[in-house]
């Protein structure tokens, strides 16, 4: 009889982060300070993070030690389960294995709280009191104010107004364990009180709640910003998802993936589950598919430039190196707001620009379909999202040769995402893809360097 679910002990959770980045077949390019355009020092980024945190964006080792307080937090959920797709399978009558590793067990129902808890613990470490953030969808919001609950921080989450609209359950969900959310732009900071004077129904951004909470975090001397992906030590947190995924095809004696999947918005989920398995592809050793795949409507790595530009609105962040769509651009409404940011993570951007991976991009109501097959075949309904990975798995499946192996990552369930599924049912979704124009226009403000 063929596993459904391959589980792992607690014992058996990674002890180390992987680090990509001194695997990279061309370096990494530094970050830059936004008014010199020098290369950032770690006292430029002390007024945002705790200094654990900075040492770990430039850290040149390949492997990182997990420490024994963060591994306590995360084994109230992990290892989570790798499972077998058979019901999906045999509705697609495919001739390929497919395995998903279920990040949506997590309390806060997604992948985030695998670098939340990490970064609220070294935030702890160093005295601070309280964290400002922003949050698209909620997912990240959520696993923020989940971890500070935990560690006894104060927590204020900036988040998209047209997410604070759609998605009211995820600010109850921040709320309940002790989060401020505030829909952005606000009337909290001077750059949000700005905005909403010249656009007072602006429907915000991810770069734009940035802004706001920088603003916050560099304004109070008790308080440090966090992010919930993009910058190196987030990714690097989260690769004890493709790590375990490694154990557990090994202890079934499956043999190593022909296609790794995972949705990108800022890049987080994606770099979880791929950067392990990228790491013999990088050496040679294997040879796997690795999709990256996107939204049409905020089509970052398909369409966007690879430049150095902000990863916020007004420009208060360092300038990093990435595929961007102008840190200016004002993404549509899409369900999945996890996927609208501007930007895409220097190192994933980086893989992408040497051809290690390969992106991807899909319209929101193909996605949806995906989504309710998986639904009715293996009975997890995902976050929208998540369902962008899952409709290139379905696509993937049905051209595969006979023996392969595809492996994506759910990233989370879609349990406070009912609304969106209510528009897909009753028609009401609309399919948008970005326009060039006007992702030119919002090109034209990357700044020269």
């Amino acid at each position: 009889m063929t596993d459904r679910k391959i589980l792992l002990s607690e014992k058996d959770i990674p002890q180390k982060w992987y680090n990509i980045a001194p695997d990279l077949k061309t370096p990494l390019a530094p970050p830059l300070h936004p008014a010199t355009h020098k290369p950032l020092g770690p006292e430029d980024l002390a007024p945002l993070f705790p200094m654990a945190l900075i040492a770990q964006e430039m850290c040149p080792d390949p492997f990182i030690e997990i420490p024994d307080e963060i591994l306590d937090v995360l084994k109230l959920w992990r290892p989570t389960p790798l499972v077998r797709a058979l019901s999906l399978e045999k509705a697609l009558k495919t001739k390929a294995r497919i395995y998903y590793k279920n990040e949506s067990v997590s309390p806060a129902g997604s992948h985030k709280p695998n670098t939340s808890v990490a970064q609220v613990y070294y935030n702890k470490q160093e005295g601070v009191k309280r964290i400002a953030t922003e949050t698209g969808a909620g997912q990240w919001g959520s696993a923020l104010a989940f971890a500070c609950s935990l560690f006894g921080l104060e927590c204020q989450v900036y988040m998209v107004r047209v997410s604070y609209d759609q998605k009211p359950y995820r600010k109850m969900l921040m709320q309940t364990w002790g989060g401020k959310v505030a829909a952005s732009p606000s009337t909290l900071t001077k750059y949000g009180r700005a905005v909403l004077e010249k656009d007072p129904g602006n429907p915000g951004s991810l770069g734009l709640a940035i802004s706001e909470a920088v603003e916050d975090a560099v304004g109070r001397d008790d308080t440090k910003y966090s992010l919930g992906s993009v910058l190196n030590h987030v990714l690097l947190h989260q690769t004890i998802i493709g790590l375990e995924a490694i154990e557990q095809l090994k202890s079934i004696g499956e043999k190593n993936p022909d296609v790794v999947i995972g949705c990108v918005g800022g890049g987080s989920n994606f770099a979880g589950l791929a950067f392990p398995f990228l790491k013999d592809k990088l050496k040679g050793k294997t040879n796997p598919k690795v999709i990256a795949v996107e939204p049409m409507s905020c089509p970052t790595l398909t369409k966007g430039l690879y430049e150095y530009d902000f990863g916020d609105m007004a420009g208060m962040t360092p300038l990093v190196k990435m595929y961007t769509l102008g840190h200016d651009f004002m993404p549509p409404s899409i369900h999945a707001g996890g996927l609208r940011y501007h930007g895409m993570a220097p190192l994933v951007s980086n893989l992408a620009k040497d051809k290690v991976i390969e992106p991807r991009a899909y319209h929101q109501i193909e996605c949806f379909a995906s989504a309710v097959l998986f639904a009715r075949t293996e009975g997890i309904i995902p976050a929208p999202e998540s369902s962008h990975a899952i409709h290139c798995a379905i696509d993937e499946a049905k051209k595969a040769k006979d023996g392969e192996v595809i492996i994506f990552n759910l990233s989370g369930h879609g349990h406070f995402d009912m609304a969106s599924y209510d528009k897909y049912f009753s028609g009401q979704l609309e399919d948008y893809e970005y326009p060039m124009e006007l992702i030119k226009a919002a090109l034209k403000t990357v700044p020269k360097v």
